[in-house]
């Protein structure tokens, strides 16, 4: 079960969201939902080594090269948000400590329980199987105002 409270606290503090498996296809969930955030006011720096751009932005191969970019732009990540199968969550962890990432979101159905407690351990705080749209979609205080 997910914390309320972090969820809040994760929606409200991060400002740019890496979208691992963010895809090129627009009836793509990782597609849509980036472009999502994008529209809500976050910057999105989508990562997925076959693609080099998504919604007209550069697409990063990983997570070391999309923090460089942000960083580059006097940014860094503050929530990765993991569209993949669940057997490639515990890479995902690894470089989420060792990037010092503070969140990490895995979507619907992405569950890893043991790569979840290694990055609590590590001090990131976490969500697992859910919808970061969702979550955003019932706070209407959230919504960028156009």
């Amino acid at each position: 079960m997910n914390d309320p409270a972090l969820i809040d606290e994760m929606l409200r503090t991060a400002r740019t969201i890496a979208v691992v498996g963010m895809s090129d296809k627009k009836w793509r969930a990782s597609h849509n939902i980036g472009r999502y955030l994008i529209e809500n006011g976050y910057r999105v720096i989508p990562v997925n080594p076959a693609l080099t751009e998504v919604l007209e932005m550069p697409c990063y191969p990983d997570l070391d090269a999309a923090q460089a970019a942000a960083q580059q732009a006097g940014q860094s990540i503050d929530l990765v948000d993991v569209f993949r199968a669940s057997e490639h969550v515990p890479a995902n962890v690894d470089d989420v400590i060792r990037l010092k990432i503070p969140y990490l979101w895995l979507q619907d159905e992405v569950i890893h329980d043991e790569a979840i407690a290694r990055a609590r351990a590590a001090g990131v705080k976490c969500v697992q199987n859910d919808c970061i749209h969702r979550q955003h979609g019932a706070r209407p205080d959230l919504h960028k105002q156009h």
